[in-house]
């Protein structure tokens, strides 16, 4: 009888041993303790593959940062100005340009575009980037990865200008703006859209686009203010497919900025990234 409450006794905690926990570092060589628990019933271990990676960002038309580009999907139509779509598409879209970049407000309208994932294009003038302030202004409106025209250096009538006058505008701001971000600019834009035979055959040697505009109202006295700027630009009668919109470095530009995109989007119009537009330096690829 006594052996036979021995056994017993040994019985007894052999049991419990058994039911003791052990900790998880342990067993998992200090993985963590549920890792085991996580794995989905029936996943099984893959040989040779490759540490598991978050999904990339698709790539969207409007983002300015989206700089290489696989191939054109827009031509400027050099009769009506309009932004044209390379292939057949039932996008409605519009094309944003701010003009006189970048005087005082340009960069302030840039981060607003960047927070609201919509590309325009900012035409400079040569006679706002004298000092490094000017250009440091101008490298982050680039940085930000928007597209940037040339509006001549210092915003006369091309057409009152001698050819030699005409050709300096030009080639000095390309030559200054590669300077400063090293590139030359593909587009350009002449001030008050007087373009002449001589800027003509300079933007053609300079493998340039040249585009001018079918609406704008910044500069009327009665668009001046904010609100009115943006209910004009979004409710016109001239707001159609492809429309190239013109606005400038203004204060109530640039408070009006974000309710025209919003505006615009609330129509269904899409905002065209600039780098999807051919220009003469570029050829389309299909």
């Amino acid at each position: 009888m006594k052996r036979i409450c021995i056994f017993l006794f040994f019985c007894l905690i052999l049991s419990a041993c058994q039911g003791q926990v052990v900790p998880s570092e342990e067993v998992n060589h200090g993985m963590e303790a549920d890792t085991v628990e996580r794995q989905p019933e029936g996943a099984k271990e893959e040989v040779g593959g490759t540490d598991p990676k978050e999904p990339e960002e698709l790539e969207d038309p409007e983002d300015p940062e989206d700089l290489e580009v696989p191939k054109e999907q827009y031509v400027i139509n050099k009769t009506n100005w309009l932004v044209e779509p390379v292939n057949e598409t039932n996008d409605k879209v519009v094309l944003l340009t701010i003009d006189d970049a970048p005087e005082k407000y340009s960069v302030k309208m840039a981060e607003t575009l960047k927070e609201l994932n919509a590309g325009a294009i900012f035409f400079v003038n040569g006679h706002f980037l004298k000092t490094e302030e000017d250009r440091e202004k101008l490298r982050a409106i680039y940085g930000m990865g928007f597209e940037i025209g040339n509006h001549t250096m210092t915003h006369p009538n091309m057409s009152q200008l001698s050819a030699e006058e005409q050709r300096k505008q030009i080639i000095e701001l390309n030559d200054l703006i590669e300077e400063i971000l090293g590139e030359r600019p593909r587009f350009y834009r002449a001030p008050f859209g007087v373009n002449t035979e001589i800027s003509n055959e300079v933007i053609e040697e300079e493998s340039m686009t040249s585009m001018n505009w079918t609406y704008g109202y910044d500069w009327e006295k009665e668009y001046q203010e904010a609100d009115s700027l943006a209910d004009i630009m979004v409710n016109t009668s001239l707001l159609t497919n492809g429309a190239n919109l013109l606005m400038h470095d203004r204060k109530w530009t640039s408070e009006a900025l974000e309710e025209i995109v919003v505006g615009l989007r609330e129509k269904e119009y899409k905002i065209v990234n600039p780098a999807f537009i051919k220009t003469n330096n570029r050829e389309t690829t299909n």
